[in-house]
């Protein structure tokens, strides 16, 4: 059944997504962005340490109950455009803190400045790097939300394409798989979306820039998913972006990838970010949790 909080949370969303004016500057949504972050409190027990990964800001958040020898390699969404380790930082802990294991967060480069290919040289460089830090490759889980989710996709595309040893597995949450968004759920979800309208997905247009945004680097949703890892799928059930998952789980089975789909009832775009408020979303982290676990 949903929660009473879930209910109050969904006019909150929804009335913060009709008051927040997404024609503004990229700088200005950032900056709104980074107001959010600062309103979510840590967790208790994480600590945070700070890293650079190959030149670029990152944080390590670190349980204290760690019984792990895994990493968990997070992306944060954002379009491409928005977002950062501050933005992020409440939730990736609360992620790491549940599943014992720390967790990664890298500051990767965003457009316009940075067009693509940069956040995916940035994330597979990341990952990279985690290798030469002396983790194995199956000690590894790539995590992200959105934007990021795809980016966890593509950056496995491109590992396996130059025969570099894959994660363990893959959790993507509200995965934006599609950039072309020919989603049927783009248009099915529109009226229940409290979040997005189809009409928001025009910010990844910055990181396409002069590109394609059917390129399977950009949109992992139409590119060739056999040899995957396993991968873990969250999504809300009315959000615009519920095609994108539910048809990469149905292309990934046929490709021979092991996948588990979730779809969240009444549940919007991202609702894990509302934790420890909403129910659902600390549920949602406790299952991503035993995932995690579940591949040490």
């Amino acid at each position: 059944m949903v929660s009473l909080q879930s209910h109050l949370f969904r006019q909150y969303v929804k009335w913060t997504a009709n008051h927040t004016d997404r024609s503004g500057s990229i700088e200005e949504q950032r900056q709104e962005f980074e107001k959010v972050g600062k309103m979510m409190s840590m967790p208790s027990g994480v600590e945070v340490k700070d890293d650079t990964v190959n030149g670029l800001y990152s944080e390590w958040l670190i349980p204290e109950n760690t019984q792990s020898n895994s990493v968990i390699l997070y992306l944060h969404g954002g379009g491409y455009a928005i977002g950062s380790v501050n933005t992020h930082r409440s939730m990736v802990a609360r992620i790491a803190k549940a599943s014992r294991t720390p967790a990664l967060i890298i500051d990767y480069r965003l457009a316009p400045e940075h067009p693509f290919p940069a956040a995916l040289h940035d994330a597979s460089g990341a990952y990279q790097y985690l290798l030469e830090q002396g983790y194995n490759n199956q000690q590894i889980i790539l995590m992200g939300e959105s934007a990021g989710g795809g980016l966890v996709l593509s950056t496995m595309l491109c590992l396996r394409d130059d025969g570099i040893p894959l994660p363990a597995a893959a959790v993507l949450m509200s995965p934006f798989t599609d950039l072309t968004a020919s989603g049927e759920s783009v248009q099915t979800r529109r009226k229940q979306d409290p979040m997005n309208k189809p009409e928001d997905i025009v910010i990844t247009q910055h990181y396409v820039g002069d590109c394609d945004p059917a390129h399977p680097m950009l949109s992992p949703l139409f590119a060739d998913l056999s040899g995957l890892p396993p991968l873990y799928i969250q999504v809300g059930d009315d959000e615009i972006m519920l095609s994108d998952s539910t048809r990469l789980a149905e292309k990934a089975r046929k490709s021979g990838v092991e996948v588990e789909i979730e779809i969240w009832e009444c549940m919007w775009h991202v609702w894990q970010f509302f934790a420890p408020f909403l129910p659902e979303a600390n549920q949602a982290i406790q299952n991503i949790a035993k995932f995690v676990q579940s591949q040490h």
